[in-house]
């Protein structure tokens, strides 16, 4: 019953995602990039959570108090930068980014496993291309500091690293999921 179950839920995942039947790692690797991903998640879930309360305590203070709370729109900016940018290399590993679906069902295991290596092979070119730029980037915040919150903005700024830092980590792993899953037999493809 379980290995039904298991069946059925696999082929509802690529029904939604054909993408999904290239393998991700298993293992201890795969429970190590797990935690990873799980950590990010979880960061990323409670900027979201952070920036709810806060828009909840903007609209109380307008509707409530005699005046509005001045930092709670730059806050809700800022977290909402950094929300993007610690979930940005989960998003791309459960291949839940923007992409146009029409000819991905039809690919076999194989060249589902080729295009995820190309498509991460391009996305971590762009991210190692930028990544030092988005370093200067931050630098730039060194000397200025936001309007109401009074934080450094090199630490706004630092999110352009993170993102890119995270794409170039994760199309890492994607390239090599796909290499491995390339590399294997069709039959153990679909097996997995």
């Amino acid at each position: 019953m379980n290995s039904d179950h298991k069946a059925l839920e696999k082929q509802a995942l690529e029904s939604l995602d054909s993408m999904s039947a290239v393998p991700k790692f298993k293992g201890s690797i795969g429970r190590v990039i797990g935690w990873v991903d799980t950590c990010f998640l979880t960061l990323a879930v409670m900027a979201l959570i952070a920036i709810a309360a806060t828009v909840l305590l903007q609209i109380c203070s307008r509707l409530f108090l005699p005046f509005s709370i001045a930092w709670t729109e730059e806050l809700s900016r800022y977290l909402f930068i950094y929300m993007v940018a610690l979930s940005v290399g989960v998003v791309l590993r459960q291949n839940r980014n923007i992409s146009v679906e029409l000819f991905h069902h039809r690919l076999s295991p194989r060249m589902k496993a080729a295009f995820q290596v190309l498509i991460c092979l391009m996305i971590g070119l762009f991210a190692l291309l930028v990544l030092p730029y988005a370093w200067k980037y931050a630098q730039n915040g060194t000397w200025q500091t936001s309007p109401t919150l009074h934080v450094p903005m090199l630490y706004i700024f630092f999110s352009t690293v993170v993102t890119f830092a995270l794409l170039l980590v994760y199309s890492l792993l994607g390239c090599l999921e796909g290499m491995i899953a390339m590399c294997r037999s069709s039959a153990s493809l679909q097996e997995s």
